[in-house]
């Protein structure tokens, strides 16, 4: 799964959940757009925040909200407590199992 920050609509960065099937890894892509354009569309979405240039915080239920209505794979459910268990066994995943810790990745240019 992937939070990516594109240019959208009006050339307004916008966030949005994509390849919400693929539950075997999750990252922020950030297309062409500044550290500030992307926090800003981040947190507008309700998805997250960005702690810096390599690392945000996606907010789970915003995330799973924001997936679940588009998976189409009929373990979905399973696929995704395995994702947040796995997650919190890493270290990844806050005290209250309410935010998440992701990878900030470039998708510039893809």
């Amino acid at each position: 799964m992937i939070v990516e920050i594109v240019t959208g609509a009006d050339e307004r960065p916008e966030a949005r959940v994509v390849d919400v099937d693929d539950l075997g890894s999750l990252h922020l892509a950030l297309g062409v757009v500044t550290d500030e354009e992307a926090a800003e569309a981040l947190e507008r979405s309700g998805l997250g925040r960005l702690q810096d240039a390599e690392t945000a915080f996606l907010d789970v239920a915003a995330l799973r909200a924001a997936a679940e209505p588009r998976a189409t794979a009929g373990n979905w459910t399973t696929r995704w407590d395995e994702m947040i268990a796995g997650a919190r066994a890493q270290g990844w995943l806050s005290d209250d199992g309410a935010k998440l810790q992701v990878h900030v990745e470039s998708a510039a240019g893809a």
